[in-house]
């Protein structure tokens, strides 16, 4: 696509697990249900699919095996255009993790069966990074990459030595999962190192705490918590100049969607949208720092990247999966019409 100065947009290349997700059917429990409905997964995958319907050009770099599993899923990549051919092969198994639904009452559940994937038991050295990221501008990640194994947070670290020696923009995503690490190591003693080298980053108070032990004034509104977040937070990551973070809150009976964004020292804030109906909230982060990133790579005014980060996650939370299979249309509509149940014919 074209910025608005006439030239072509960064490519930008992602880094973590491919999975497939296995959803109980009909809302039912796990232990009463009867079949699963599958769809493929992954938090950067997530966000790569939405970058490229938008219109950036994406490159996905995983490592899979070399089974029909793997390949129909990547052939599903594809078809949101979303560019396959850096990944590599290898290992036993595709990462597995299953979900149940929640409700009003009742949170949705998460179990994951990724121990020993192919990701897992990637080792420094199965990617050849300086031929990986070429041609890229932006390099994005998530803390779920680290989480996974001693070893795969060896080759995060190995990607983003090559990422920065490259003089590429680096994107993070601090995505704590805290029932996926179990090698041994706490998060703050990897993390920080890896997160460091990050330009921008989307995170979220409780992770923030976790990796950095940085406490906010649980009193404060959200937004108050996120300035007391960032001026704390950039004194561990040197290079940061973009901070954003999506907020759920409850009105009523409904649920408001919002988010904030610290950009060169300065605040932003969306107010978002009330959500009338969850239909899979799982992805909407992913999604929502999609938009950021488009935002950012389009040199778009700050206050615009929140806006349409949040309208992203907002329209994800309508949509079955883990990919946000919207247009750039849809988002804009609803940044300018808000939530809408009308047919369009």
């Amino acid at each position: 696509m074209q910025k608005q100065d006439g030239t072509t947009a960064v490519r930008l290349a992602a880094f973590g697990e491919f999975l497939l997700r296995l959803h109980s059917n009909n809302g039912k429990r796990f232990g009463q249900s009867d079949g699963y409905i599958p769809y493929y997964a992954g938090a950067e995958a997530n966000v790569c699919v939405l970058l490229s319907r938008l219109g950036i050009s994406t490159e996905y770099i995983t490592r899979v095996p070399d089974n029909d599993l793997a390949v129909t899923g990547l052939q599903h990549l594809r078809g949101h255009g979303v560019g396959t051919g850096r990944v590599v092969y290898g290992g036993d198994r595709l990462g597995l993790y299953f979900t149940e639904s929640g409700n009003g009452i009742r949170p949705g559940r998460v179990i994951y069966d990724r121990a020993g994937s192919s990701f897992a038991t990637l080792q420094p050295g199965d990617i050849d990074w300086a031929s990986a990221l070429t041609g890229i501008g932006v390099f994005h990640w998530s803390g779920v990459a680290a989480a996974l194994s001693a070893s795969s947070a060896a080759v995060c670290a190995e990607a983003l030595a090559a990422a920065q020696a490259a003089g590429l923009t680096i994107s993070s995503d601090f995505n704590y999962r805290a029932t996926l690490w179990k090698y041994g190591q706490h998060p703050s003693a990897v993390m920080p190192a890896l997160l460091q080298h990050s330009d921008m980053t989307v995170a979220d108070l409780d992770a923030v705490n976790v990796y950095y032990n940085i406490e906010t004034d649980k009193q404060l509104p959200p937004e108050k918590r996120f300035e007391q977040c960032y001026d704390r937070l950039r004194r561990h990551m040197p290079k940061l100049k973009t901070l954003a973070m999506s907020f759920r809150k409850v009105q009523g009976n409904q649920l408001v969607y919002f988010g904030a964004l610290a950009q060169d020292d300065r605040y932003y804030f969306a107010e978002g949208f009330t959500v009338p109906q969850v239909t899979d909230q799982i992805g909407a982060g992913d999604a929502f720092t999609a938009g950021i990133l488009f935002g950012v790579m389009n040199q778009y005014p700050p206050q615009r990247t929140i806006d349409f980060a949040v309208a992203c996650g907002t329209l994800k939370q309508s949509i079955h999966g883990d990919w946000a299979l919207v247009s750039e249309r849809e988002v804009t509509d609803l940044m300018a019409n808000g939530p809408s149940g009308r047919i369009v014919r």
